[in-house]
């Protein structure tokens, strides 16, 4: 839950809408402790990650993924930046807890007014040529942008966004993270990858030049979801992950974590994690991405 608050110092900044895999806790047709504690107290539910990106200064927000919570996160996002608008959603790609929100963007909900839509061209084919969200392009309910692999995209005149494709499964479409650079500070967004060795750019070295970094955080161990193959959904382990980047200079925080994942909650896991000077992303925490006076336009 987010509680309205007075406007961030930051002019530019981002905020985690959530944290967990596509489907949230809890998890459809699981009674794991977890999905039945989440079910009996709706404090410990989570919903899928998103991120809200705001130019306070531009009084005007953006969200990199469309969750089915899509609804409840836009209000989110709208008591914490009351009368913002609503000026994109930008998508990393066609598995259900990334893009499937759209459909709220629809007449029989928002009936919205050709809503910006960047994705990368294979996936602004397949929501052109497959209904329902065809539907959408059709009605104007969506404008589809098509945006290009490691060229920035201006968003504003102080916040603007790098698409980097990632290796993860393709059923759909391609992969994308995002490289979201503001005035004085700049983030690294990627909650899907299959394998950071599979991966052309060396995840160390991409971290040396940004300050902060959520991360696809899924699997916590190989034994979280027995009689599930992993190879069909494949994942780094935090493990990994974190023995990858010691000593990394950028703030890292896991994101997308499946219901599974005892990062989810207080422990020995957890308190593993803050040991190595990493945690996990949190509902409402917020990235600054520009500090207080700073000058207009982006920090060269």
């Amino acid at each position: 839950m987010i509680y309205r608050t007075q406007p961030a110092a930051s002019a530019v900044e981002g905020l985690l809408l959530g944290v967990a895999q596509d489907a949230g806790v809890p998890h459809i047709g699981c009674n794991c402790q977890t999905c039945m504690l989440a079910r009996q107290d709706p404090h410990q539910r989570q919903l899928p990650v998103s991120l809200a990106l705001i130019d306070h200064r531009a009084h005007t927000s953006w969200v990199i993924d469309a969750t089915p919570a899509f609804p409840e996160q836009l209000a989110m996002l709208q008591a914490y930046a009351p009368g913002y608008q609503l000026a994109g959603v930008l998508l990393t790609h066609a598995h259900i807890g990334h893009y499937t929100g759209l459909m709220y963007l629809g007449r029989e909900a928002l009936n919205a007014k050709s809503v910006p839509v960047y994705a990368s061209p294979m996936l602004c084919a397949y929501l052109t040529s497959n209904g329902p969200w065809s539907q959408l392009v059709k009605l104007g309910n969506i404008s589809l942008r098509p945006i290009t692999v490691s060229v920035p995209l201006a968003l504003s005149q102080r916040l603007r966004v790098t698409p980097l494709p990632v290796p993860h499964r393709a059923e759909f479409s391609d992969t994308l993270a995002y490289l979201v650079h503001g005035p004085a500070r700049s983030l690294f967004y990627c909650p899907d990858i299959d394998r950071w060795e599979h991966w052309s750019q060396s995840l160390p070295r991409l971290l040396e030049t940004v300050d902060i970094a959520l991360l696809d955080g899924t699997f916590f161990s190989t034994t979280e979801l027995p009689g599930r193959d992993l190879a069909e959904i494949p994942h780094p382990l935090v493990g990994a992950t974190v023995e990858l980047l010691a000593g990394t200079p950028a703030r890292v925080y896991f994101i997308h974590l499946n219901h599974s994942n005892p990062l989810l909650h207080a422990g020995t896991e957890h308190r593993w994690l803050t040991g190595q000077g990493m945690s996990t992303g949190l509902v409402g925490q917020r990235f600054a991405l520009a500090d207080t006076n700073e000058a207009a336009g982006w920090a060269e």
